[in-house]
């Protein structure tokens, strides 16, 4: 059987692979890898074949409406009539919702991802063990801070 785990890269990884060593699990059935991290920024505009799911004008559509309808509803009043009020407002409006959205994006969530930045596995444990020391084994890694834990029957 086959035990697959993420940790972090402290000193709680080298705690449990000595003591899976001291419990009867051999060197040669224990593998760690080491992973890099994405260091580039995302990317903010989606193309035809790559999408996060992340909107930039759900907000500016909204905004975009409600604007339109009161310029229309005031333009009935104004000089110019309520169609190029209606269509002032729609401009306004999408160019407000889109600089709160990337205004949010680019600054609010930027700071959320930075205070989440220290939770990312960094090493992936393999673990090959009877199925007799599966239990052992998962309970040594879930007191040594394993981030996830997947079991593999070989």
């Amino acid at each position: 059987m086959q035990i697959f785990s993420t940790f972090e890269n402290s000193g709680y990884l080298e705690l449990a692979i000595s003591l899976l060593e001291q419990k009867g699990i051999k060197k040669e059935n224990i593998f760690a890898v080491p992973l890099d991290n994405r260091r580039e920024e995302r990317k903010l505009f989606d193309t035809l074949h790559r999408s996060d799911g992340v909107s930039l004008v759900d907000v500016a559509m909204a905004l975009a409406t409600g604007f339109s309808v009161i310029g229309a509803s005031v333009g009935f009043i104004l000089a110019w009539g309520p169609i190029f009020w209606g269509l002032i407002g729609a401009v306004s409006g999408f160019i407000l919702g889109l600089g709160i959205k990337l205004f949010v994006l680019k600054v609010v969530k930027k700071k959320q991802n930075l205070l989440r930045r220290g939770k990312h596995s960094e090493v992936i444990l393999i673990v090959d063990c009877e199925e007799e020391q599966a239990q052992l084994v998962e309970e040594i890694l879930w007191e040594h801070l394993a981030i996830g834990l997947g079991k593999v029957n070989s």
